[in-house]
């Protein structure tokens, strides 16, 4: 395994985001997608997670639409600077929020302007169904998971994505496997899932086919993969097939070293 430690910059918080870390012994896995989550946990890190606070956590994921964690992160640490303060509900002082302020303050975000509407929004929901950020955590960690995502859908501007890292990071729930830009072409063009599959239909195959204990650092071990080797437009297979670490597992669909030619792989 890499010693290498797992980025702050990621949504999951990295080494001081909670979790502890996990052994798995790859001779047990029973399907190709397990073999690839365990190599990249042989790449990475394995790791169970949860122990994020829930509203934070929210918020940091909503920041991170549309945009990397690379630029979402400073936003995000502007956010909490300005607005987080002992013995203050975050939920209230974003509630209370001047939309421009906090627009200028979450600008590297991108789509300020939306993100700024959407968090003020989301605590003054916070704040109506559970009183305060502190209810809004005990009830991600305590509800039923499939009550908990239920809900969080139900919030203008929270997608599945959003709320399955909710659940992961901040619930510490297994079994769940966000889908990402990263994993949602990670694993068609591996050919674990369909070419044509939608986000939540990879989501379905992953969670299906990958052991409960091992989504949490599934997700976040594609998406360093996914920085590192199988780039959107240069994967590392279509200059030297060797130097991807998953060769031999995956199928390159819509990767064509020989011409050169990278498409979807719902377009192949």
């Amino acid at each position: 395994m890499s010693e290498d430690q797992e980025p702050s910059v990621n949504i999951s918080g990295g080494e001081t985001g909670g979790g502890s870390v996990a052994e798995f012994d790859p001779a047990t896995a029973d399907t190709r997608a397990e073999r690839v989550v365990d190599r990249l946990g042989e790449l990475y890190w394995q790791k169970t997670y949860g122990g994020r606070d829930a509203f934070t956590c929210l918020v940091r994921t909503i920041l991170s639409q549309n945009t990397s964690d690379k630029a979402s992160q400073p936003a995000h640490d502007a956010l909490i600077e300005r607005y987080d303060a002992p013995d203050v509900d975050l939920a209230e002082s974003l509630a209370g929020a001047e939309q421009s302020a906090l627009a200028e303050t979450i600008s590297s975000a991108g789509l300020y302007n939306q993100k700024s509407e959407i968090i003020i929004e989301t605590a003054e929901w916070v704040l109506e169904e559970f009183g305060s950020a502190a209810a809004f955590d005990a009830f991600v960690k305590d509800e039923n998971p499939g009550t908990v995502r239920e809900t969080l859908l139900e919030v203008r501007g929270v997608g599945p994505k959003t709320a399955d890292c909710v659940l992961l990071f901040a619930g510490g729930r297994t079994g769940v496997f966000p889908v990402d830009t990263h994993v949602h072409r990670i694993y068609r063009r591996l050919g674990i899932a369909p070419a044509d599959a939608d986000h939540e239909e990879v989501r379905a195959v992953l969670e299906d086919e990958v052991p409960a204990a091992k989504c949490g650092f599934g997700h976040t071990a594609t998406i360093q993969f996914g920085r590192e080797y199988c780039t959107a437009r240069k994967p590392a297979c279509l200059e030297d097939p060797d130097a991807c670490p998953m060769g031999d597992l995956c199928d390159q669909v819509g990767v064509y070293p020989e011409t050169g030619e990278v498409v979807d792989p719902a377009d192949d």
